[in-house]
């Protein structure tokens, strides 16, 4: 069994998808962070496991998930239907079968699903990565895969869209193994991203990354 944990802030429409589409042997943790559509309930009614966090904030959302798995392998993916669940199962090998420690999911977007500004902001933290780590890198990888207990001991601290760059930063300086996988990216379920769907989501989140980096 795989665990799953979805971030989720409002998310009722595309979580049905999601949830339908997770393959056999991986099982979701829905880590609400204050959804006022239904979400939790939503996704209490589609088998997730539900847990709330209701400190704001992307990463304060993932580490509520991690704390509440209990699969030895851990996923994490956005839940607004812009990554096929489907794509777990080759995210996830790497890892079971011991090949390495922090597969991430490198998305190939179709046309029109990632807006100008978060393809520049994302080709900005890529390069920065591979500065930094030394590993050929090309997305922050929102669709991901490690080992629970091998990610609670590398205790990232950030709680707000800085969580995933610190968590490679961190395996990095461990002497994780990374890898990278290629993933299909489609235009999010209903509504904006709070992150790439606006400027100004973006630009909250490089800040966020910012700070990390520094």
């Amino acid at each position: 069994m795989v665990d799953v944990v979805l971030p989720v802030l409002d998310e009722a429409e595309a979580l049905p998808w999601v949830l339908d589409r997770l393959p056999d042997g991986f099982r979701a943790i829905v880590a609400d962070n204050g959804s006022r559509d239904g979400s939790a309930e939503v996704a209490a009614a589609h088998g997730a496991t539900v847990v709330h966090e209701p400190e704001r904030g992307f990463g304060a959302a993932c580490f509520a998930g991690l704390r509440a798995a209990g699969a030895d392998v851990v996923c994490f993916m956005d839940c607004d239907g812009s990554l096929d669940p489907a794509d777990l199962v080759a995210i996830a090998r790497p890892v079971q079968e011991d090949a390495a420690d922090l597969v991430l999911g490198a998305r190939r977007p179709e046309r029109g699903a990632m807006p100008p500004h978060a393809r520049a902001a994302n080709r900005l933290l890529a390069f920065e990565l591979r500065r930094r780590t030394g590993v050929a890198l090309t997305d922050l990888g929102p669709m991901r895969a490690a080992r629970r207990v091998a990610l609670l001991d590398l205790d990232v601290r950030d709680r707000r869209f800085g969580w995933p760059l610190e968590m490679v930063l961190r395996a990095h300086a461990a002497g994780w193994r990374l890898q990278e996988l290629p993933v299909r990216y489609q235009a999010r379920l209903g509504g904006r991203s709070k992150v790439s769907g606006t400027a100004r989501g973006t630009v909250r989140a490089v800040r966020d990354m910012s700070r990390v980096l520094r």
